[in-house]
């Protein structure tokens, strides 16, 4: 448990400094007078494609590496490891049969699209090396999570990508570039990303390429390809579920690309709260996937009853903390008002994290199991509940619709995932400090808010942030929420030469 608790926290703090990047590069985007909202809004468009064409082109490939790299290890020789060789020769056959789709039916997106994101359609064959470039990334980061190296690819897609954006937008805002250009290079960054990662496995010794089929693929082929079939059909579903919010956006509103500008802003202070997530999903899968081929089920357990509390945590920390400056934060900073429509979809996501995180791993534990087919039907399960649901709430009432579906569409999701753990492996994640931390953090939240009330700008952030995370942090190891709480400040204290008493 200390390796993954340490490999989470870098990982965080990596993140962190990411969101930090990204803060900044948001703060450019959205500043009056440099980015305009529908400029903006492409920039996530592309994110939201490309994330498409991973889901329809990556075969399950990345789940066969967490699944069956162990047994890789445990029978081969490095230089005689094939899992990754195949992984990315299927992955890129699977990109050509999409982009194949993707140019015959390019009249049908024009159709769809051209009405209200006319940028979207100018740019579409742009689109395409960046999915290429996720999808390859997605592959070897894959790779590197099975080696338990999580740091440099965390590093890779949450820092260097966000610097590498830093540097297109001060060169566009300083007129060196045009938007045009800025855009098409924009599409290259994940091939950068690449070939930093392939450098790095290679100077590590990790980077075996052969087509010579293993014993362990002769082995385990079809358990392979069955598995893979499923996970490629659920997580395609389920990430067609997640972006069909964005889609409908795309598709649906008038003034498309300006309200996925907002929509982006909303989606990316929100996303800050899952940056722990992150780390501890990427170290959580090899130790899992370990785990059950050992029949370890008390590591499993462990580990689903400290993320799930550990990560409710963080989230409602962070959420308050958000929620309490979000206004004075837009305005302190010079942000187009305009992204203040988006303040609900903060709330709403809010609450969907709250319930994502404080459920723990469950979806890693089920994925990682034998009993993967039933991520599978969770899958189509959201897609089910989220279609419907964004289709008719957002052409309603706005971007706020998709807050709303994805709260209730995900929570469902999380409570049948929960009862299948319960159900199957008599396991749940939860405690009575689960209820303290729910009950404690708002309450700590009414009080911060209503103490400071008149504080506006600048004062009132800060007063109303260290208000609000001082008695946080304070009830937290005062009611002993977290078993991880003591081990991370005796290390400070040993880093920092201070005697435990």
């Amino acid at each position: 448990m200390s390796q993954i608790r340490r490999q989470s926290i870098i990982s965080t703090i990596i993140i962190f400094i990411g969101f930090a990047i990204g803060f900044f590069n948001n703060l450019f985007f959205t500043k009056t007078g440099w980015f305009s909202p529908d400029q903006y809004g492409l920039t996530r468009s592309f994110f939201d494609f490309s994330q498409i064409i991973f889901a329809y082109s990556f075969l399950g490939l990345s789940s066969v590496i967490y699944k069956f790299s162990p047994y890789y290890r445990a029978h081969l020789k490095d230089e005689e490891n094939d899992l990754l060789s195949w992984a990315l020769l299927f992955s890129v056959i699977g990109f050509f049969i999409f982009l194949t789709g993707g140019i015959l039916f390019k009249s049908y997106f024009e159709q769809k699209f051209s009405t209200n994101s006319k940028m979207l359609v100018d740019y579409y064959y742009w689109i395409f090396p960046f999915g290429f470039s996720l999808l390859i990334f997605g592959i070897l980061e894959s790779y590197c999570w099975s080696l338990k190296r999580t740091v440099i690819s965390n590093f890779l897609r949450e820092t260097a990508l966000r610097l590498l954006t830093s540097a297109l937008i001060i060169l566009f805002i300083f007129k060196i570039i045009s938007y045009d250009t800025f855009i098409k290079l924009f599409s290259c960054l994940y091939g950068i990303l690449v070939l930093i990662l392939l450098i790095y496995l290679k100077k590590h010794n990790q980077l075996h390429i052969t087509f010579k089929v293993s014993k362990v693929t002769r082995r385990y082929r079809k358990k392979m390809v069955v598995f893979a079939g499923f996970i490629f059909t659920g997580f395609a579903i389920s990430t067609t579920a997640s972006l069909f919010d964005s889609l409908t956006i795309s598709s649906k509103l008038e003034n498309a690309q300006v309200m996925m500008g907002i929509f982006a802003f909303s989606t990316y202070i929100s996303n800050i709260i899952q940056v722990p997530q992150r780390s501890i999903i990427a170290i959580s899968i090899p130790v899992l996937a370990e785990a059950w081929r050992e029949k370890k089920y008390d590591v499993i357990e462990r580990l689903y009853k400290r993320s799930s509390i550990n990560l409710l945590l963080i989230c409602l920390f962070l959420f308050g903390n958000i929620w309490l400056c979000y206004e004075d934060a837009i305005m302190a900073l010079g942000i187009n008002p305009i992204f203040l429509q988006g303040k609900y979809v903060v709330l709403f996501f809010g609450f969907k994290l709250i319930v994502d995180m404080g459920t723990g791993v469950n979806g890693q534990i089920i994925g990682t199991s034998n009993f993967w087919r039933f991520e599978f039907l969770t899958g189509l399960i959201l897609l089910l509940l989220i279609v419907p649901l964004n289709y008719y709430l957002i052409p309603k009432i706005g971007i706020v619709g998709a807050g709303i579906s994805n709260f209730t569409a995900y929570t469902i999701y999380n409570i049948i995932r929960l009862v299948f753990l319960w159900k199957k492996f008599n396991m749940q994640p939860f405690s009575v400090k689960t209820l303290w931390a729910i009950l404690m953090a708002p309450a700590l939240y009414t009080i911060a808010y209503f103490a400071l009330q008149h504080l506006h700008g600048w004062p009132g952030i800060f007063c109303k942030g260290i208000l609000f995370s001082s008695m946080f942090v304070a009830a937290a190891l005062y009611l002993n929420l977290t078993p991880d709480a003591d081990p991370v400040i005796n290390t400070l204290k040993k880093k920092l030469g201070i005697k435990s008493t």
